[in-house]
């Protein structure tokens, strides 16, 4: 059976990936790539039960909103942190069973938050589930790379849609299972971290397979006519990832403002109830989905750097509208700003990696570490200004980080990077 019918078929079928489905190097594995997307959707949906889960944290352990901050900064800064040192590490020494022991600690995290009965105990949980992240991403994107056969954008799309599904699945399992259930409710999505380490198992079994295969490609490649295609200098690499970053943290925080604030808002502005505030939610992370689509597809077209200028930048006046908007233009406005927006991450991705080529762990590490780290960071941030100035207030000040998207301008132009 070849890889594009193996892609066609089932979602069972695309978890589980022979570790001799893809004897050639050159060629996209997509029983591997789907398989990888598959468990992004699960770890994210697992993850996106965090914030889910705010409301009825704060009403039950009296939380106020810098609290609540503090639960995502914990959540998210242990994968910011523990992301590039599992990238630089498996860049030297592969571990191809590593997907699955870092599931685990996403599914003691679980167990943990549904027991939880107090704030340092919720503040553990939420750091082991970023525990679990940690592993999970900078490993995934390094098989997703090696699956690719030469298309990375499409792998890291393909990828990168089952993480953004995942999240949008979240809260709406949460207003419909987590919200008139209860906390302890949980414990019942500990199943999907089960599934998830199950078909991991049968992804390092193809990665570790891959590696022989692979070791003197690579050797020839690092040798070959194609070897050093990307000639810039230390500085000029430097001040390019820094833009990077700096796109990140314009994207990131005001990501945050919606991904961890946006019921809140709702709630306080319109008066909707938890459940309607959830769907709403539900349809901001949904147009992250869409948005992630779009831009691989546009990307491949016109390039890197076309769809960082737009996906930053063209989301700015959307933005400055939203707070201005009743409720039925919020939500039209939120889900734009989303779409627009997310088509922006895997272009990131995918021009660092080539940026820095043969460190693909430490730069899938450092970019989703990077992007966790920052989001953690704005909401703690803006969990303070909703405290002292109110909720409505982190809307009509986010916008303006946007404007950080002119710092694209600056960067290189190559070929190989803007392909």
């Amino acid at each position: 059976m070849s890889d594009n019918t193996m892609a066609a078929g089932s979602a069972p079928a695309a978890a589980q990936p022979s570790p001799t489905a893809a004897a050639s190097p050159d060629t996209t594995t997509f029983a591997v790539i789907l398989s990888l997307s598959f468990c992004h959707l699960l770890n994210d949906m697992m993850q996106s039960l965090v914030p889910a889960l705010y409301p009825i944290l704060k009403d039950s352990y009296a939380l106020t909103f810098g609290q609540i901050g503090f639960i995502t900064l914990a959540f998210q800064c242990t994968a910011s942190m523990l992301q590039p040192v599992v990238g630089m590490y498996t860049d030297k020494k592969p571990q191809p069973y590593s997907l699955m022991v870092g599931m685990g600690f996403t599914l003691v995290g679980l167990l943990l938050m549904s027991q939880a009965s107090s704030y340092p105990v919720i503040l553990l949980a939420a750091a082991l589930i970023g525990m679990g992240s940690s592993v999970f991403h900078p490993e995934a994107s390094r098989v997703a790379r090696m699956a690719a056969g030469g298309r990375y954008g499409l792998a890291q799309s393909l990828f990168q849609v089952g993480g953004n599904m995942g999240s949008a699945a979240g809260p709406l399992l949460a207003a419909f299972i987590v919200v008139p259930q209860g906390q302890q409710s949980i414990v019942w999505f500990s199943a999907a971290a089960l599934v998830a380490m199950i078909v991991l198992f049968q992804v390092g079994s193809w990665y570790k397979a891959r590696r022989t295969v692979s070791k003197p490609v690579a050797r020839k490649a690092a040798t070959g006519p194609g070897a050093g295609i990307v000639s810039l200098s230390r500085r000029r690499v430097g001040i390019a990832v820094a833009i990077l970053v700096a796109l990140l943290f314009s994207k990131n925080v005001y990501s945050a403002s919606l991904g961890s604030y946006f019921t809140f808002y709702l709630i306080h502005k319109f008066g909707v109830d938890v459940q309607d505030a959830q769907l709403y939610l539900f349809a901001f992370l949904v147009g992250i989905v869409v948005g992630t689509i779009l831009g691989g597809l546009v990307g491949d077209k016109v390039g890197r750097i076309p769809v960082m200028w737009f996906s930053i930048l063209g989301a700015l006046p959307f933005a400055l509208m939203l707070p201005h908007a009743n409720l039925f233009w919020t939500g039209v406005l939120a889900v734009t700003v989303a779409i627009i927006m997310a088509s922006a991450f895997s272009a990131i991705l995918v021009y660092a990696q080539d940026l820095l080529p043969g460190r693909v762990g430490l730069v899938a590490g450092m970019f989703f570490g990077v992007s966790f780290g920052l989001g953690g960071l704005g909401a703690a941030a803006l969990g303070e200004i909703a405290d002292h100035a109110g909720i409505e207030a982190v809307y009509k000040v986010t916008p303006f980080l946007l404007l950080l998207g002119l710092l694209t301008a600056f960067l290189p132009r190559q070929p190989s990077l803007t392909r």
